[in-house]
């Protein structure tokens, strides 16, 4: 097979029936696809979701494809929609063969894993470890996934891997090194403020920044912020944790962003969604829809894909923009392809820096028969 002209497709349907919708999304595939898929991606989502065993035993019946990949999620990606409510199901199918299954227990990958592959993961976010997985990626690797979004609580999932259903753990996939994958990291926060160092810190409670009481610097920060940021500092304040200590300035996308989940007025001290160490650079973030859009954009200035699938955060689309779609269309129109697949996250895993990080509130994209095309201006 000539890998270079592999083809990737993207079908979908919403239809309210989860047998003639999963009908829909094969038939589309069977037509278009040309062969027998070396790979099919199934997501679900709404009423479907409970429905997704029985929609993959469907897809591997009909397409037979060498490896099925799937779950269960609070909102899907096809082509330029971003389905936030109701039923769809979403299925990513390539020709491209020798992809390598992986169902994953514990937060490590196997060893035996080339330099150059590309791994995309699904994970229970209430029983896998994603932090862990990530920060022991080799470099070499590139890993790309999101955390499962379709339950609030353990044992719900449904994390698909060829004819199994797994309600715990991972799943996920290793392409060869000939699928040319590149990963694209976008946030959806804007720094606000200065940089401060942690001072005084405790597990996810941080007590002082710069040395005073961390809630004092959050009083400053609203007492100097213009209107609209303040606003934003009301509606949700988060913290940007500084991936790279030797940059001498840092912009959007140098932090690791972790939500401040609460306040302790008595001490002054924050509680942060991470474990943040004495000596930590951090500063305050504020999720920015102009902010997220100008990132997004940077990222992907200057790439081509044949099909990519994107893993982004529930909080984006239109909590973030308005309307849903954004983050689809951005890819379509700069991407060349409408070979664009994924699901909504509570969480999502990529490279930044030189190290792959569990994010939040960001957009981890692989894209797949990728090519770098320089525009004027850019080195």
């Amino acid at each position: 097979m000539n890998y270079a002209t592999a083809r990737y497709l993207t079908a979908v349907s919403q239809h309210p029936d989860p047998a003639v919708a999963v009908a829909e999304v094969i038939g589309q595939s069977l037509e278009n696809i040309g062969g027998q898929p070396g790979l099919a991606v199934m997501f679900t989502s709404g009423p479907h979701a409970t429905h997704t065993p029985m929609i993959a035993r469907a897809i591997q019946k009909a397409l037979s494809p060498s490896v099925l990949l799937g779950s269960s999620a609070c909102g899907t990606l096809a082509h330029r929609q971003e389905i936030q409510e109701g039923p769809s199901i979403v299925l990513w199918t390539t020709l491209v063969e020798g992809v390598r299954p992986l169902r994953l227990e514990f937060p490590a990958l196997p060893d035996d894993l080339e330099p150059g592959q590309a791994v995309a993961l699904i994970a229970d976010p209430f029983t896998f470890d994603a932090a862990t997985l990530a920060a022991g990626v080799d470099p070499d690797l590139t890993l790309v996934g999101g955390l499962a979004s379709a339950t609030s609580g353990p044992g719900n999932s449904h994390l698909i891997l060829g004819e199994e259903t797994f309600s715990n753990g991972a799943v996920a996939i290793v392409f060869p090194v000939h699928t040319d994958a590149r990963a694209v990291v976008a946030t959806g926060c804007r720094p606000v403020g200065e940089p401060m160092v942690v001072t005084d810190a405790e597990g996810p409670l941080i007590r002082s920044l710069a040395g005073r009481p961390a809630l004092e610097r959050v009083a400053d920060l609203l007492a100097e912020a213009d209107e609209m940021t303040a606003a934003r500092i009301r509606r949700g304040l988060h913290l940007g944790i500084v991936i790279d200590e030797h940059l001498e300035a840092f912009g959007a996308g140098d932090f690791l962003i972790r939500t401040i989940v609460g306040a302790h007025n008595p001490s002054g001290a924050l509680a942060v969604g991470d474990t943040v160490p004495i000596g930590t650079t951090v500063q305050f973030q504020v999720r920015d829809a102009e902010a997220a859009t100008a990132d997004l954009k940077d990222r992907l200035a200057d790439q081509r894909a044949d099909g990519a699938l994107a893993f982004t955060c529930n909080d984006r689309g239109s909590h973030l923009f308005g309307l849903p779609g954004h983050d689809a269309g951005l890819m379509v129109d700069t991407l060349g392809t409408t070979a664009v697949a994924g699901m909504s996250c509570t969480g999502e895993i990529g490279p930044v820096g030189g190290t792959h990080q569990l994010h939040g509130f960001t957009a981890s994209v692989l894209l797949l028969g990728s090519v770098i095309k320089p525009t004027e201006g850019r080195g």
